[in-house]
């Protein structure tokens, strides 16, 4: 089922999602990866304040490479959401009720999502010049310092999704494979 939502996300919108659903989010998301997600870690375990509000909002686990001339950003495609699997649960905690993007996810991160009631998408792989177009705007803003791992604000318009994990634990990469060869045993 296609579905159109804006972010930060709304309980109710997170409510209403299924695995599997496609998705069209419009609004603000932030980037992330692996060095800004250890940073954010390093300042919450001194009491420091986060660079930004986690409540409701959407981390795209992404490093955009430079932006062309006239682009507003180069390629966005996603990176392997895993990496980030250690950081997470306490991020979920704070609030954060959206990650977009690819490969399966712990057994921690899903008990975490199940418990704050938080979302998982993934965005294709290897068509990162085509979701750049779906992104209207891209700021820098904390660790300008780690480069393209900066986190970014990015304005977007109908960026496409798709669910693989909804709030309730519903695992798209689990229930298609279960599907996938239940339709071989079937043809065979």
């Amino acid at each position: 089922m296609e579905k159109y939502i804006n972010a930060p996300l709304r309980d109710e919108d997170i409510e209403n999602l299924e695995a599997g659903d496609y998705v069209y989010i419009t609004g603000v998301i932030y980037t992330a990866r692996d060095a800004a997600h250890k940073r954010m870690a390093e300042s919450l375990s001194t009491s420091k304040k986060l660079p930004l509000e986690m409540d409701h909002n959407i981390i795209y686990y992404m490093g955009p490479s430079p932006a062309r001339e006239g682009r507003v950003i180069g390629s966005a495609g996603p990176t392997t959401s895993s990496r980030m699997d250690k950081y997470t649960p306490d991020l979920l905690d704070l609030g954060l009720k959206g990650m977009i993007g690819k490969g399966k996810r712990s057994k921690g991160v899903i008990d975490a999502m199940i418990r704050n009631k938080a979302v998982y998408f993934a965005a294709v792989g290897g068509a990162g010049a085509l979701l750049s177009q779906r992104i209207l705007a891209s700021e820098v803003i904390a660790y300008a310092d780690l480069g393209t791992e900066a986190i970014h604000r990015l304005e977007v318009k109908n960026f496409p999704v798709i669910v693989v994990i909804d709030s309730k634990g519903n695992n798209l990469y689990e229930t298609a494979a279960k599907k996938y060869k239940g339709c071989r045993r079937e043809q065979s």
